[in-house]
Parts: structure tokens; C-alpha cells; sequence
């Protein structure tokens, strides 16, 4: 009896222990299904301003100035002066023609002149003769009127063989060939001991590089949107010619100079559907060269109404840009915007957002669209919190500026 009693009391208490068990498993599986707590972000409202609107190109950089050196004469080159690729200054001798036949023929015309000089001197001394004895009817009028005739052709071939001498210091003095501008200097063209022709064979080639110029092709697309801003006021622009620029150079240096705007193409180029425009810098370091790659940024201009974002807030989705909008109830939804252009460490919003809408910062990672979510102002310091693949410096799903 008492050994069946004992029975019962273990079975009791084994099956209260495994109700208790069961009590406190059901209180686990319930706090499993409590609801989430609403994640918290940090947006920013959008509002506009007015910032700098200062597009970029891409932009070739050439001489201000090529001038072609070649001969006035031909003739054996006998010489080379300057050294290939440095400066050369205005007067600078660059190569010598071998000037001996052009002495001679120097030599061939002063005596030319001298010889039309006698003939003329003769003439006027037959002419002083005849002209009394007309008076006295011992020659006649056709002696008179040869004298007179003979004069004239004197004076005639004086012209024309000072007209030769004149030619042929010319070809004398351009046997020598010198630098007509400052500039750099090309490699040579031409070696000593070959025959040069007149105006044809080009020698080298000098290049004014201060100042210089810098091609870029504006997009036509990028014309007409621009004259459209303009015309909603979107844009101001001081005027064409008031425009300045600067250069950005492959490593992402400053040019310390800023140029103007000196030319504007007045038609498009039709294989690229551009339009070329040309600006000028000061170079007195020759640190641009021709033929350098540059980009062009273009300075004056002011855009209105801009809605800046920070780079955070932007997301790169299939189709696009995309930021979370917190609207009513403070449900996050996703919406897709246009971002144009960084200004600093924000996107420039085009189009998708109003003034007065919040859009979430920091904690995009944490939500889903749809989501409701509690949100904070951003700090400050625009410190995003901590978390799982948050990069500093980059826009989630983008690329970091190169600056």
C-alpha cells in the first residue's frame, strides 16, 4: 500500500513539473510575437536655395598662337641654331640658308643700278643738248621727242633694277631665319645639307603657350535645357562673355589661374552635335600644354530654387536615383528623383521633391517601404549612426566623388 502510494506522489509531481514547463514555454512563444519596435531615422525637410550653377566639361587645351616656320628662299640649309622643344624669343636665328648666291645676285643688281643710273644721267645730258638747238632749227622735233623719249626709259630701268636690288637684299636677309614670336619651339623638320623650297617645305613650328586656349564641345541637349532655365528663371547668368572658368586637371588639382570665355562657335559641329566654345587662360608657368586634357568648370552662373539633399539620402535603384519620403503617419515610401549634380557633399535635386517634405538621412538600412518609422531630426554633425555597411563620405548604393 505504501509503495503504491509512493507512485502516485512521483507521477504527481513529474506531471506538475511538465505543466510548468508548458506554462513557461507558451510564455516565450509569446513574447516571440510581440510586434517590432518602430525603427528610428534621422531625416532633414527639404527646402531651396540659391547655389552656385557651375557645369563641367571636358575640355583640350591648344596653342593660342601656332605659327608654321618655313623659308621666303630656296636654297641648301647650312645651319641650325636652337635646340629642339624650349623657348625661343622673338628674333631668335633659327636656321641659315647658304647666303652666297644671294650676295652675288645682291652684287648683279647694285651694278644693275648703277648701269640704269648712267644710262639716266646720259639721257638728261643728250636731252639738256637738244632741246636749244630746236629753238635755232639745227635738230628736229623727233630728235627732241626721242631725247625726251630716251629719258623716260632711263628713269624706267632705274626703277626697275632698284625694284631687283630691293628683291634680292629681301632673299639675302630671309637666308637667315628667325623666331617672328615667343614661344616652344617644335623638333625640326629639316636637317642641314638639304635643298629648301620657297614657302612650301614647312620647317617646325613655334607655339605661343601664354596664353593658351581651351576647346571644350558643349552638348546640345545641355544648350537647350540651360536656355530653358534661363528663360523660367531658374538660372542666372551674368551674359556669355561675363563668364569666367577654371581647370581641374587628371589628378584632381586646381589651375591657380581662372580664364574667360573668348569665343563662342556659331553653329553646331555636325558629327558630334556640339557646340565648341574656347577659352582663354594666362600660362606663365607652361604648366598647360597643348594638347593636355582638362576639365573645364565654368564659374558665375547661379541656380535658384535648388534642392539640395545629402549624398547619404540618395539611393541608386534599378531605374535611378531613389530617397525615402516619411509622409503621413510617418510611413517611409521610396520615390524616384532626378539628382543632377553634387554640390560639395549633396546631390542637387532636379525633380521628385517639394519643399517641406522629409526624407530620411540615416537608418534607410534598418526600414522597408511602407514601413512606419519614428523620425528625428539629423545631427548636426551629419554623423550617421553606426551600423552595418555604412561608409563615411559615400551616398548609400553610389560612388564617392572624386574631388
Amino acid at each position: 500500500m505504501t509503495s503504491h502510494t509512493g507512485s502516485l506522489n512521483l507521477a504527481a509531481a513529474v506531471l506538475a513539473g511538465m505543466a510548468v514547463a508548458g506554462l513557461h514555454g507558451c510564455k516565450e512563444d509569446a513574447a516571440s510575437t510581440s510586434p517590432r519596435p518602430i525603427p528610428e531615422v534621422q531625416v532633414v525637410t527639404v527646402s531651396t536655395q540659391t547655389v552656385p550653377d557651375e557645369p563641367e566639361f571636358i575640355g583640350q587645351a591648344e596653342s593660342s598662337r601656332p605659327v608654321e616656320i618655313r623659308s621666303q628662299v630656296t636654297g641648301i640649309l647650312k645651319a641650325r641654331f636652337f635646340q629642339e622643344g624650349r623657348d625661343v624669343k622673338k628674333g631668335d636665328r633659327l636656321y641659315q640658308i647658304d647666303p652666297v648666291p644671294f650676295q652675288a645676285a645682291v652684287l648683279s643688281a647694285k651694278a644693275k643700278v648703277a648701269q640704269a643710273e648712267a644710262r639716266l644721267v646720259q639721257a638728261k645730258q643728250n636731252l639738256a643738248r637738244v632741246k636749244p638747238l630746236l629753238a635755232e632749227q639745227a635738230v628736229s622735233q623727233k630728235d627732241v621727242d626721242d631725247a625726251v623719249a630716251e629719258e623716260l626709259a632711263a628713269k624706267a630701268a632705274l626703277e626697275a633694277a632698284r625694284g631687283d636690288l630691293v628683291k634680292a637684299k629681301f632673299d639675302l636677309d630671309n637666308t637667315l631665319i628667325v623666331a617672328p614670336i615667343d614661344g616652344l619651339i617644335e623638333r625640326t623638320k629639316v636637317y642641314e645639307g638639304r635643298l629648301i623650297s620657297a614657302q612650301t617645305d614647312l620647317l617646325t613650328i613655334i607655339h605661343q603657350v601664354d596664353p593658351m586656349y581651351v576647346i571644350v564641345n558643349a552638348p546640345e541637349s545641355f544648350l537647350l535645357k540651360r536656355r530653358r532655365d534661363i528663360e523660367a528663371k531658374r538660372i542666372k547668368d551674368p551674359g556669355l562673355r561675363q563668364l569666367r572658368a577654371t581647370l581641374i586637371f587628371l589628378d584632381g588639382s586646381v589651375y591657380p589661374h581662372e580664364g574667360a570665355l573668348d569665343l563662342l562657335d556659331p553653329a553646331l559641329k555636325t558629327e558630334t552635335g556640339s557646340r565648341p566654345v574656347r577659352v582663354v587662360f594666362p600660362n606663365p608657368d607652361r604648366m598647360l600644354l597643348p594638347g593636355q586634357f582638362v576639365t573645364v568648370r565654368f564659374l558665375g552662373a547661379v541656380k535658384t530654387d535648388a534642392v539640395l539633399v545629402p549624398q547619404r539620402a540618395v539611393q541608386q535603384g534599378p531605374t535611378g536615383s531613389v530617397v525615402f519620403v516619411v509622409g503621413e503617419g510617418n510611413i517611409a515610401q521610396p520615390r524616384e528623383v532626378k539628382a543632377a549634380s553634387w554640390q560639395g557633399d549633396q546631390w542637387l535635386i532636379e525633380e521628385g521633391l517639394k519643399p517641406g517634405e522629409r526624407i530620411i538621412v540615416d537608418g534607410i538600412q534598418r526600414i522597408a517601404p511602407g514601413e512606419q518609422v519614428r523620425p528625428i531630426p539629423v545631427r548636426e554633425n551629419g554623423a550617421a549612426p553606426s551600423a552595418p555597411g555604412d561608409v563615411p563620405g559615400k551616398p548609400e548604393g553610389g560612388k564617392e566623388r572624386s574631388t
